[in-house]
């Protein structure tokens, strides 16, 4: 971890340098406005770290950047009017800073822009329509916690937007029936405002609709009977507003531990809100329901005295009960960790953190991921690795243990899925040569190709034998895990989408055109929009191949201005493989140049690399079915185990 002031010299950097990423370490310091002489940078990453000062104007002159990322740091002042010369960005994350004043009205220009987060400053005014309007914005808007007064503007083209979060605000007048425009919304967060008015009934046309929240404002009118209509909802909270009348009973409303609706205290059930008759009659009613409610309870606990006993004779025959879910609390795993220490940190992802402990009274140790949950999108991600693995059971995926779901000792929301412990790491440790085996070596041909085959093995139950088709969505070396005999399990399903497809009405959970994944894994055509799919999940799987048998990372510096590792790979292997193969790995095949090519290994390496050059083909109907890959790599291991 670097730290330390970040050098004006930085400027003198070469022009051609396309990606700068500092991001996660320990600088402080300002941004030298020097930077802006890196004329041909695209990605500039300096976020989370202890930055202060202001944003340099000289940052507009980056006229090809596409990737600004300033989150988490201590940067103060008014957002320059000179990044709206960015033309070219699409992504700009500025959030958890101290950033005061207006959002520019110029951010209107970004016309490639995908994903936008000024979220946790101090950032006043109205929200500019500009920004309502960028037809390309299909990922995030998020502008929560900071200090945004007036209405909210009409929203205009965010037709393939997935979050909108713009809670904790000062916003009032009505909530934009426009928003019924943004087919692809998922998540829209709009609590902890001065909204008034009722809850548009166009709402119920987002179908993708997974997350509404408009809590905390001074909605007022009933509850629209249209919001049964969201098939897919997992949290809807209406709380603390001044709703009143009927609450429906069909869709999310049959499972009311999904509903939040306290603090509305003019809401009523369908037997309570029966218009009142004459005295007698009312009296009488309530006679009837109290012997009702009188028998019922009766003979609910007669049954439960009957079931006790019944269970207590199964027990006594049986010897043993089945296991069940073990309960876990915030404080248990507080203990566990030892606080949550430093010592204990396994690693950190774009939803949180990752924590090894000790459960004493499971008498296992664990891994622990606690979910950031102020983070954009890991609520999402929660409910999606649960619902993912709630039925999936296979050697070749992490096991998710159970989770927990609670508040921290400052009352905050508290968010943990608990997972087995796999004692060897991650692929991407062993690839990076930061794990190696005790006698110093690296990962052999034979353990590589176990591991292929262990992935692929994974994603042929996800995409062909779980009871619901799962897509993965972000498979990479650092969510492939290893453990004590190093077979590999595939875990962090926080992006996973659920393929159903219902026949009455042909929507899919998965109906999406959001960018999903990590930048060199993604599959071309979800840069087109195309929805996530299985053939993506084998795009990012043949990349994960090649980069395990070359030891080059799709993210290395070497590969830019329209070379990737794919192209890299294909072009070197019509004349020799031996020029991709990892020089670790070459090291332990065979130590004589001269016999390279007619070694067994070598050609084995032959068919692997043809398995992964068959998972990447950019038109996703030209790849092969990670089921065809998983007999292509096991004839590859039968061919290897007959010649050595």
């Amino acid at each position: 971890m670097l730290e330390g002031v970040i050098p004006e010299t930085i400027g003198n950097l070469s022009k051609e340098l396309t990606n700068l990423y500092m991001g996660e370490n320990r600088f402080n310091g300002s941004i030298p406005p020097s930077i802006s002489r890196l004329s041909g940078l695209s990605l500039l990453n300096l976020s989370y770290n202890s930055i202060s000062g202001e944003i340099p104007k000289e940052l507009g002159q980056l006229e090809e950047l596409q990737v600004l990322d300033l989150a988490g740091n201590n940067i103060s002042g008014a957002i320059p009017n000179s990044l709206g010369n960015l033309v070219k960005l699409n992504k700009i994350d500025l959030s958890r800073n101290e950033l005061v004043s207006r959002i520019p009205n110029n951010f209107g220009n970004y016309q490639s822009l995908l994903y936008m987060d000024l979220s946790t400053n101090k950032l006043n005014g109205s929200i500019p329509v500009e920004i309502l309007n960028l037809p390309t914005l299909s990922n995030v808007l998020n502008l929560s916690n900071n200090l945004l007064s007036g209405p909210i503007p009409q929203v205009g083209k965010l037709t393939t937007i997935a979050t909108i979060d713009i809670s904790n605000n000062q916003l009032n007048g009505n909530i934009p029936s426009s928003i019924s425009s943004c087919l692809s919304l998922e998540k829209l967060i709009l609590a902890k405002n001065m909204l008034s008015g009722s809850i548009p009934k166009s709402l119920g046309d987002v179908r993708g609709l997974q997350t509404l929240d408009l809590s905390s404002n001074l909605l007022s009118g009933s509850i629209p009977i249209e919001l049964q209509n969201l098939h897919v909802l997992q949290l809807l909270n209406l709380s603390y507003n001044d709703l009143e009348g009927v609450i429906p009973n069909g869709g999310v409303f049959q499972n009311l531990s999904n509903v939040h609706l306290e603090g509305n205290s003019k809401l009523c059930l369908n037997l309570a809100c029966v218009p009142r008759v004459h005295r007698r009659t009312h009296v009488i009613f309530y006679i009837i329901i109290a012997i009702v409610l009188i028998s019922v309870l009766c003979l609910t606990i007669g049954m439960l005295i009957y079931m006790k006993y019944t269970n207590l004779k199964v027990a006594a025959t049986s010897g043993q009960l089945k296991p069940q879910t073990p309960m876990v609390s915030y404080d248990g795993l507080r203990l566990a960790t030892d606080g949550f220490s430093q010592e204990n940190l396994i690693g950190t992802g774009s939803f949180g953190s990752v924590y090894k402990g000790y459960l004493s009274q499971e008498n296992s140790t664990v891994a622990v991921k606690v979910l950031d949950t102020l983070r954009t999108g890991s609520l999402k991600s929660f409910f999606a690795e649960c619902e993912a693995m709630k039925n999936s059971r296979h050697r070749n995926l992490v096991k998710l243990i159970t989770s927990c779901s609670s508040v921290d000792f400052r009352n905050n929301d508290f968010l943990a899925l608990i997972y087995e412990y796999l004692s060897n790491g991650s692929l991407e440790d062993w690839i990076k040569e930061r794990r190696k085996h005790d006698n110093g070596d690296d990962l052999n041909l034979m353990e590589r190709l176990n591991i292929a085959i262990d992935v692929a093995s994974a994603l042929d139950y996800l995409h062909n034998d779980s009871e619901t088709p799962i897509v993965h969505c972000d498979i990479k070396p650092s969510n492939i895990l290893l453990n004590e005999d190093m077979t590999a399990k595939v875990g962090d399903f926080g992006l996973a989408k659920l393929l159903i497809q219902r026949s009455n009405d042909q929507f899919s959970i998965s109906s999406t055109h959001v960018l999903r994944g990590s930048i060199g894994y993604i599959p071309p055509e979800y840069g087109w929009g195309e929805k996530a799919s299985a053939a993506g999940d084998v795009y990012s799987f043949g990349i994960v191949i090649l980069e395990l048998f070359s030891g080059k990372s799709p993210q290395d510096d070497c590969f830019s201005g329209g070379l990737s590792i794919a192209k890299w790979v294909q072009s070197a292997f019509k004349n020799k493989t031996v020029q991709v193969i990892d020089p670790q790995l070459l090291s332990l095949i065979y130590d004589d140049d001269s016999a390279r090519d007619t070694n067994p290994q070598i050609q084995c390496v032959d068919a692997i690399m043809g398995v992964g050059m068959s998972c990447t083909a950019d038109n996703p109907d030209d790849r092969i079915g990670i089921r065809a890959a998983v007999r292509q790599l096991k004839a590859a291991k039968d061919c290897l185990l007959k010649k050595i």
